[in-house]
């Protein structure tokens, strides 16, 4: 489907890695507020079958299949706009749990390449149209490894910190322009496929991240505080917002029932 912006909508908004999660649940919350949505991931299939359900339900939806670390590829994708609203950097994800000892580099490079070049690509392609717009949002959504570390996941806490520092800068350098720099940083959130794809499939191991925690942030539950981010009057703005189930303290205080 084609990305081209409708003459009819006002306000248009790009969400990467949007096929699955906390990305196809802030297309879904967006669309729901009005925003004519971009969907934006490698799986073609399933975001065509999300902008299917959004025209379904009266909203506005597009489905464009991208790869956020093929620059070529991003940029192509970004000469579509003249002007953007609302860019949400969500494509990202974990790869494996090892000790720096032990940890594979193939997974800390696909990790940076996706969560920070991927973030880089999208954010240097589209930055151009959000400032045209007058009034543009870059959503940056790191993690709380963006914050603090654990062991076990270096790879995606060294990642996460680029990610989280990328916003910050961002923020510096273009103070004084029309483009407003959010980062949401989710502390625990089960979806269907993190800690899966993180464990390469191993579903007792993906169990083992959530056992005993009776609510851990859902996908809606981040996509709520990102679309209500985005929603603030323009001249608010939330640089940093860390939100975690009530169950956990940091990322390595969490209260488990036995």
């Amino acid at each position: 489907m084609s990305a081209t912006p409708h003459a009819t909508s006002s306000r248009t908004a790009v969400v990467t890695g949007a096929s699955s999660g906390i990305g196809a649940a802030t297309a879904r919350r967006l669309a729901a507020s009005g925003y004519r949505v971009v969907l934006t991931a490698r799986r073609a299939d399933r975001i065509e079958a999300l902008a299917a359900e959004l025209d379904d339900a009266g909203h506005q939806a597009e489905a464009y299949a991208l790869d956020v670390t093929d620059r070529a590829a991003v940029d192509e994708f970004a000469g579509r706009f003249s002007t953007l609203h609302v860019l949400v950097n969500n494509a990202g994800g974990a790869l494996g749990a090892d000790p720096v000892a032990s940890g594979d580099p193939d997974d800390w490079r696909a990790m940076y390449e996706t969560n920070v070049l991927g973030t880089l690509h999208a954010t240097q392609a589209l930055l151009p149209a959000l400032t045209a717009s007058g009034d543009g949002t870059v959503v940056v959504l790191s993690s709380t490894a963006g914050h603090a570390t654990y062991e076990g996941g270096a790879g995606y806490v060294a990642a996460k910190h680029g990610q989280h520092v990328l916003a910050e800068t961002l923020r510096l350098e273009i103070v004084g322009d029309p483009v407003r720099v959010i980062e949401i940083a989710p502390g625990m959130v089960r979806t269907d496929e993190f800690a899966l794809t993180r464990f390469r499939g191993d579903e007792e191991k993906a169990a083992k991240v959530y056992a005993g925690v009776a609510e851990p942030l859902t996908a809606d539950d981040v996509a709520d505080t990102i679309v209500w981010s985005v929603t603030r009057p323009s001249h608010v703005n939330v640089d940093l917002l860390v939100v975690r189930p009530r169950a956990q303290a940091s990322n390595t205080k969490v209260h488990r029932e036995p």
